[in-house]
C-alpha cells in the first residue's frame, strides 16, 4: 500500500501545554483508521494540522507527498467534518452542500441527494435553528458525499440517536467498499465503530501509545478473573493494565498471547478468561499511565461490590 500521510516528530504546544509530543505515523491509501483517545488527548489538533486548518510548532508532514499548507493541490483531495463546524449565520443546508459540490472535484451529487432523505435533513432551514443532529447530518453527508481521496470525521455523529449513527455506519461502509478511499475516524464511541475500522491509532496526552492494525489488536490482552495467589503466579513478569482485587479474588487484565501452558494452568486454576474488547483495552490501556506503562504487580486496587 502507498502512504497518502507521513507525519514525523510532530509536535503542537500551547503556551505551557503539549497538544502533541513528538508524533510520528504512516497514514495508508484506501484504508479506514480508528483514531481514538480520550477528551483532550489531541486528536482534533493533530487532524487540524494534517487538514492545515493550524500549524505544527515543530516536525514535519507530507500529504500526497506535499505540505498542505495553502496549497490547493492537496487541500481538495481531502475532507474534515470537524466537531463543531461553524456556518455563516443565515446559511442553510442547501448552502452547505452548494458550497461543498462546488470545492470537492468528486462530489457525488446524487449520492447526496440520498443521504439527504435518509438523515431527513431540512434543506432551507437555517442551520442554526436545526438539532445537534441535523447539524451532524450536514458534516456527515459532506464527508461522505465529497468521495475525498482523505476523509476525516471528528466525532461525527454528536446528536445522533442510535438509529442514525448506525446509519452513518452502514453508508460508511457500503460506500467505502464501492469507492475506497482513506478515512480517518475519530471517536468516543470505541465499540461501535470497532468492526469498522483496519487500523487503530490510539493517542493519550499528544504521544501515540498504539499504532497498529485492528487485526493485531483483537485478542491482544485478556482478562482474568480468580484466585489472587494463582493469577499472581500467572501474571508475573507480564505487562498488567489494569489490576483489582476484592478479598481472595483478583481480576486482571494483561497483555499478550497465552501459551497452551498458560491455558492449562488458567483452566487447572479454574480462573474465568475473557476476551477484551477494543474499547476495554484502549481504556485500560490509556488509564495505565502517559508513557503506557503497566500497572505493577503489586498495585492492586478494590472492587467495587
Amino acid at each position: 500500500m502507498n502512504a497518502v500521510i507521513e507525519v514525523r516528530h510532530l509536535t503542537k504546544t500551547y503556551k505551557k501545554t503539549k497538544a502533541l509530543d513528538d508524533v510520528s505515523l504512516t497514514i495508508e491509501q484506501d484504508a479506514i483508521y480508528g483514531l481514538l483517545g480520550r477528551n483532550g488527548a489531541g486528536k482534533t489538533t493533530l487532524m487540524s494540522i494534517l487538514t492545515a486548518q493550524d500549524f505544527a510548532t515543530s516536525g514535519d508532514i507530507d500529504v500526497f507527498g506535499e505540505h498542505p499548507y495553502e496549497n490547493a493541490r492537496v487541500l481538495n483531495r481531502m475532507c474534515f467534518v470537524r466537531e463543531s463546524q461553524k456556518y455563516p449565520e443565515d446559511a442553510t443546508a442547501k448552502h452547505a452542500l452548494a458550497n461543498a459540490r462546488r470545492f470537492f472535484p468528486h462530489w457525488d451529487r446524487s449520492f447526496a441527494e440520498e443521504l439527504v432523505d435518509d438523515f431527513r435533513l431540512p434543506l432551507k432551514t437555517p442551520i442554526k435553528k436545526l438539532s445537534r443532529g441535523q447539524q451532524s447530518a450536514i458534516g456527515v453527508i459532506i464527508g461522505l458525499a465529497s468521495r475525498a481521496e482523505v476523509t476525516f470525521f471528528d466525532e461525527p455523529y454528536l446528536g445522533f440517536d442510535a438509529v442514525a449513527r448506525q446509519l452513518f455506519y452502514d453508508r460508511l461502509i457500503a460506500d467505502y467498499a464501492e469507492c475506497p478511499r482513506t478515512i480517518v475516524l475519530s471517536s468516543h464511541l470505541i465499540d461501535e465503530v470497532a468492526n469498522l475500522i483496519e487500523n487503530v491509532i490510539v493517542i493519550d496526552r499528544g504521544r501515540i501509545i498504539m499504532d497498529e492494525s485492528a487485526e493485531a489488536v483483537r485478542g491482544r490482552a485478556v482478562n482474568i478473573v480468580g484466585d489472587d495467589d494463582a493469577i499472581r503466579r500467572l501474571v508475573a513478569g507480564r505487562e498488567v493494565i489494569h489490576s483489582e482485587t476484592l478479598g481472595r479474588v483478583s481480576s486482571v487484565t494483561m497483555l499478550g498471547h497465552l501459551s497452551t501452558l498458560d491455558r492449562e494452568f488458567i483452566a487447572e486454576a479454574n480462573l474465568d478468561l475473557t476476551p477484551v474488547s477494543l474499547q476495554q483495552l484502549v481504556v485500560r490501556t490509556t488509564q495505565s499511565g502517559a508513557d503506557g506503562r503497566s500497572v505493577p504487580d503489586t498495585e492492586h486496587r478494590s472492587l467495587q461490590p
